[in-house]
């Protein structure tokens, strides 16, 4: 059997500037992304660590080093440290970078609930090594990335809220990410105005006009709009014919509420 990708390779170009990815079903039956990169490609496993390993017989480092950070306190209490040596931050680095790939395919197949899943889980990555690692390089050398993973979490969020038509609870969603964003600034900045210099906060402010574009009007403060319009510009027949359709709006949305109970 020959090892010889060139094939495959052949058969999806490498398309420069673009995340090009796709959802194949391996031997084992399984179902795999695959991410096409300028030499090569990437393949992952669509749930689970991306590599398909188990350390430790858990699914992740992280969810290895979480059990024994719980299992510490329940032997030794908070009185005696837990700490992370440099290897262990390194490794769960290395972990951190495979969901990273994944999420960003997953985003790319808008599959937004796993990007919420795999950046929900680099953010409990960044949490844990912020706290016990052993060293303040590994504490804080990936807090530099965490506007980043908050940003893809809110947007796949708000996506899936978007998905079933909830504009106001996916730009709720999308000011909480903003604040979230906001707020790491104050703390190193002591100034979030300079926040909206943030590329990532910058986005989701974006994200948040889009989403309120989509919100449909409510149909009377439409006609309370082109009745204002008409009596400025002192079309009263048309004003009077608005109030009339205003008026019976009303009335029958009064009536919609009285027939519920």
């Amino acid at each position: 059997m020959s090892l010889d990708i060139r094939t495959i390779l052949d058969d999806w170009p490498h398309r420069p500037g673009e995340v090009n990815c796709r959802r194949i079903i391996g031997k084992d039956g399984e179902e795999k992304i695959q991410m096409r990169l300028d030499l090569g490609l990437l393949q992952m496993e669509a749930k689970g660590r991306p590599d398909g390993k188990r350390p430790h017989g858990f699914e992740s480092l992280l969810d290895y080093h979480e059990h024994r950070l719980k299992r510490h306190f329940e032997l030794h209490g908070p009185n005696e440290p837990f700490r992370l040596s440099e290897v262990d931050c390194r490794l769960l680095r290395e972990e951190g970078m495979m969901y990273y790939h994944r999420y960003l395919a997953t985003f790319v197949l808008e599959d937004y609930a796993s990007v919420a899943r795999d950046t929900a889980r680099n953010l409990r990555l960044f949490d844990l090594i912020n706290r016990y690692a052993r060293t303040s390089d590994d504490r804080f050398v990936l807090e530099g990335y965490r506007p980043y993973v908050i940003m893809m979490n809110t947007r796949a969020r708000a996506n899936l809220e978007m998905g079933y038509e909830r504009y106001r609870e996916a730009i709720e969603v999308v000011e909480a990410g903003k604040t979230a964003i906001a707020q790491l600034y104050d703390a190193v900045a002591g100034d979030d105005d300079e926040v909206s210099e943030c590329g990532e906060w910058v986005i989701l402010d974006e994200l948040a006009s889009e989403i309120r574009e989509k919100i449909p009007v409510d149909p009377t403060e439409k006609l309370m709009q082109k009745l204002n319009t008409a009596i400025d510009e002192e079309r009263y027949e048309d004003a009077a014919r608005l109030r009339d359709q205003l008026s019976t709006l009303r009335s029958t949305a009064s009536d919609e509420t009285t027939d519920l109970f």
